[in-house]
C-alpha cells in the first residue's frame, strides 16, 4: 500500500524541521551553482556533438546508433554501482561522479577513431548518469513543503542559464575562429567546477537504506521513465543527427538553436514547475505527450529544413514538462526511498535508452530516417495512455 500526500509531507516536514534555515538555504544555493556547472558541460557535449561525430569521426547512422547505446548503457551499470555508494554522502558522490565526467569531456579533444570515442564516451557517461539522480533527490530533501515542482523548476533553470552561458561562449569563439576540439576542454573544466560545488551542500544529505529498490506501488512511474527513455532517446540520437546528416545544418546553425532554445527553457522551467504544483502531473503529461507526438509526425514527414529546426528548438523546450514525474515521485514514496525510487526509474529510462539507438539507426539503414522517428511516436503515445492512470490531481500546494 502506497503513502498518501499527507503522511509524506509530514516525513517532509519534519526533515524540514531538523535542518536550519540558513543550511537549507546554502544547499540550494550550491546545488543550483553545480546543476550549472553540469548544464554548461553537458549542453556544450550535446551541441558540438552531431557536427563533431559526422566532421570529424565521420559516423554512419548505424554507428550513430551505436554510439548512443554503448554510451546510455552507463543508465544501467549506474544502478548498481549507486547500490555500492549507499549510506555516503551525496554531494560527495556527486564531486567524484562530475570529475569524471571532467575528465571524459576533455579527453574528446585528442579524439580520432570510433574506439577512443566511445571508450571516453563511456567514462564521462558512467559518471552523468551516476549523478542523474542526485540533484532532484538532494532538492527533495532541501525543498520547502508545498514548494517542490517551483524549487524543482528552479533547479532546472539553474542548468539552462549555465547551459545558455557555455553556449553564448563557444558560439562566439566559432564565430572567432576556434576550431570544435578545444571547445571540449571547456566543457571539461565546467564539470569539475561543478564538483568544486558540491563541496558546499550539507553533506548529512544520504540514503540511509539500499538504493536498489522495487516496488509494485511505483509500477506506473518504472513504466513512464522507461517511455520517456525511449521517446528522450529518439531525441537525442537522432534528431540532430538527421538535421546535420542529411540537411547539412552547420556548427554556428546548431549552436545558435542551441542558444535560443536554452534561453527560452531558462524562462519556462520555473513556470513549469509552478504548473505542475499548480495542474497536477496528469495534466501537465498529458498536454507533454501530445506535443511530442505531432513533433515526431513533423520529423518524419516534414522536409524543410528551417521548419525542422524550429522542431528542434521547440523539442528541447518541452523536456521542462517532464519534471512531473519527479514531483510524482514525492507522492508515492517516503523520503527515505526518493534516491532508490529515482535511480531506478533513470535505471527504466536506460534499458530503453541502449535499445532505442539500435533499433533506430537499424531503421535508418535499412528503411529511412522516417521509421526512425516512427519510434518515437509509438512511445509518446503509449506514455499518453499510461498517464490516463495517474490520479486527476495532486493535493494543492501553495503556489507563490
Amino acid at each position: 500500500m502506497s503513502l498518501d500526500d499527507s503522511q509524506i509531507h509530514t516525513t517532509t516536514d519534519l526533515s524540514a524541521t531538523l535542518m536550519s534555515e540558513g543550511k537549507r538555504r546554502r544547499g540550494i544555493l550550491f546545488l543550483a551553482l553545480a546543476c550549472a556547472a553540469v548544464g554548461m558541460a553537458v549542453s556544450l557535449q550535446v551541441a558540438l556533438n552531431e557536427n563533431f561525430v559526422v566532421e570529424e569521426i565521420h559516423l554512419s547512422g548505424y554507428e550513430k546508433g551505436l554510439l548512443e547505446a554503448i554510451r546510455e548503457s552507463c543508465g544501467i551499470t549506474a544502478l548498481g554501482l549507486l547500490a555500492l555508494l549507499a549510506g555516503l554522502a551525496e554531494p560527495l558522490i556527486g564531486v567524484a561522479m562530475l570529475l569524471l565526467v571532467g575528465v571524459g569531456l576533455a579527453g574528446y579533444a585528442g579524439v580520432r577513431d570510433f574506439t577512443w570515442l566511445w571508450i571516453l564516451s563511456v567514462v564521462w557517461s558512467q559518471g552523468l548518469h551516476i549523478w542523474m539522480p542526485l540533484p532532484n533527490s538532494m532538492m527533495l530533501s532541501l525543498a520547502e513543503p508545498g514548494r517542490t515542482g517551483r524549487r524543482l523548476g528552479q533547479l532546472q533553470a539553474a542548468g539552462a542559464a549555465g547551459s545558455l552561458g557555455i553556449l553564448v561562449l563557444i558560439l562566439s569563439l566559432n564565430w572567432a575562429g576556434l576550431s570544435i576540439r578545444p571547445m571540449y576542454l571547456i566543457g571539461g573544466t565546467a564539470a569539475v567546477l561543478g564538483a568544486v560545488a558540491c563541496l558546499g551542500i550539507p553533506r548529512d544529505i544520504k540514503t540511509p537504506g539500499p538504493r536498489f529498490v522495487m516496488r509494485r506501488r511505483y509500477s506506473l512511474y518504472y513504466l513512464l521513465s522507461f517511455l520517456e527513455g525511449w521517446r528522450k532517446q529518439i531525441f537525442l540520437a537522432f534528431a540532430g543527427f538527421l538535421l546535420v546528416k542529411v540537411y547539412s545544418v552547420p556548427l554556428k546553425a546548431m549552436l545558435t538553436m542551441w542558444t535560443i532554445g536554452l534561453a527560452i527553457t531558462w524562462l519556462a522551467a520555473p513556470l513549469a514547475g509552478r504548473l505542475v504544483d499548480r495542474l497536477g502531473e496528469r495534466i501537465t503529461l498529458y498536454f507533454y505527450y501530445v506535443a511530442i507526438i505531432a513533433v515526431f509526425v513533423a520529423y518524419a514527414l516534414v522536409r524543410d529544413a528551417r521548419v525542422l529546426c524550429g522542431l528542434y528548438m521547440a523539442d528541447n523546450i518541452l523536456f521542462t514538462l517532464g519534471l512531473a514525474l519527479t514531483t510524482y515521485v514525492r507522492r508515492i514514496a517516503p523520503p527515505e526511498e526518493h534516491t532508490p525510487t529515482l535511480s531506478m526509474g533513470v535505471a527504466m529510462n536506460h534499458v530503453a535508452a541502449v535499445a532505442m539507438p539500435l533499433a533506430g539507426g537499424l531503421l535508418w539503414q535499412r528503411m529511412g530516417y522516417q521509421w526512425t522517428f516512427g519510434l518515437g511516436v509509438v512511445a509518446a503515445l503509449m506514455s499518453f495512455l499510461a498517464v490516463s492512470r495517474l490520479p486527476a490531481r495532486q493535493a494543492p500546494g501553495p503556489v507563490a
